[in-house]
């Protein structure tokens, strides 16, 4: 080991790497080790995250290949492959783990049979912990005749405690824009992250909006424990998130049994047209998934309905709140307007309705149901609705008469 060598990579840590990129950053980290002299073949750094459906991300490097990203869900740690795995010990017990080709007591961990398969000599994993107590993990494997010397483990435990530290750095920030993400959507999170952060700061944006409501969902409330009413709204709200977002939306709330999207309007995604078809595409996968929805309460099977409200227009999309307690939304009379459309849709009986603005830009089967007056609003609203539904005349209470 050259130790000038390795205290330029300590130093490279310690005064801050030229990328936060993680694959960038590893592969230059990687790279200046062997450098150095430390002869790593593959090298793993696992980190734990703070998010709702991940455990924790990976990073794999080997000499000559691209660094591989992974996750992995929470269920591993149920898993057989995760009870026999050295990093298990590494998490629960913060305790180095060693596996050498020499060594007969090794078969206890399958993975280490996968790497000297591949003609790994020795292994080492190395607990690596944050400031805030939690413990994460780096692996080291070696091709090297005899394995890792004394020398080259000692380098590892050395490069360990500057190494957490960029990695917490640069885990938190990404544990950040995960919580925002998962909390306020994609956009809007990226405009905390960039200081957006001031009662009052907003912009004017052109979007489609979607508002959505489960029918029914007060009776359901009453009659059903809260954990299965939990679990209804989860699999309800599936139903929407998935094809939103893959037609561009944004989720912005999630208000009881409502949501609350949008699809912004710009030159990036395209024009009117374009968005609003894509707004419909979303709206018929959606009602698709919440037709198939089935879930078994005791004897009986509950099947659901909701509506939905499309509109386009003008929005004010910012921070809004009081004191210190601030809401990352948008409002204006066009959010308003996509509200009243909603309890229309449920009066109809009809799943998806249009104001005139969006049917006017998705020309696509509408068929108009009427003028409707709109409480305030002074003037009454052009409705449409889909030519393939049928009013659930069930759901119809009294209308007021259209004008056409």
């Amino acid at each position: 080991m050259d130790s000038s060598e390795l205290q330029r990579v300590r130093n490279w840590l310690i005064d801050g790497p030229g990328s936060v990129e993680p694959v960038e950053m590893i592969t230059e980290f990687c790279e200046s080790l062997v450098a150095a002299g430390l002869p790593v073949w593959r090298f793993g750094i696992f980190i734990r995250t703070l998010h709702p459906e991940v455990f924790g991300r990976n990073f794999i490097w080997r000499q000559g290949q691209e660094v591989e990203i992974g996750s992995v869900a929470f269920d591993v740690l149920d898993s057989p492959v995760f009870a026999r795995s050295p990093l298990r010990i590494v998490f629960e017990q913060a305790l180095e783990v060693r596996g050498r080709a020499t060594d007969p007591d090794d078969e206890r961990f399958p993975f280490l049979d996968d790497m000297l398969a591949e003609g790994a000599t020795d292994y080492i994993a190395v607990p690596m912990p944050f400031l805030d107590g939690s413990v994460h993990a780096t692996s080291w494997v070696t091709r090297h005749p005899g394995g890792f010397s004394d020398d080259h483990i000692a380098a590892i435990r050395a490069i360990i405690a500057p190494l957490a530290r960029v990695s917490e750095i640069i885990s938190q920030r990404r544990t950040a824009e995960m919580l925002l993400d998962t909390y306020v959507g994609n956009r809007a999170g990226a405009r905390i992250l960039g200081g957006q952060i001031r009662r009052g700061h907003t912009d004017t944006m052109q979007a489609a909006i979607w508002l959505s409501d489960l029918r029914g969902f007060t009776a359901l409330s009453d009659r059903l424990p809260a954990e299965t009413v939990v679990e209804i709204l989860n699999g309800y709200f599936d139903c929407q998130v998935s094809a939103i977002l893959a037609h561009g939306g944004e989720v912005l709330k999630f208000m009881g049994d409502g949501l609350l999207a949008v699809f912004p309007i710009d030159e990036y995604v395209g024009d009117a047209a374009h968005v609003c078809t894509q707004v419909l595409e979303a709206a018929r996968e959606s009602r698709a998934s919440v037709e198939a929805l089935a879930i078994p309460v005791g004897e009986v099977v509950e099947r659901f309905r909701f509506g939905l409200a499309l509109h386009v227009g003008n929005i004010l999309y910012g921070n809004i709140g009081g004191g210190n307690r601030l809401d990352f939304t948008c409002i204006g009379p066009a959010v308003n307007l996509a509200a009243r459309l909603e309890k229309i849709a449920s009066r109809l009986g009809r799943t998806i309705v249009a104001s005139e603005g969006f049917a006017n830009n998705c020309r696509h089967d509408w068929r108009e149901l009427g003028e409707f007056p709109i409480a305030g609003f002074s003037k009454a609203q052009r409705v449409y609705g889909l030519a393939d539904e049928t009013p659930a005349l069930a759901d119809r209470a009294a209308i007021p008469p259209a004008r056409s």
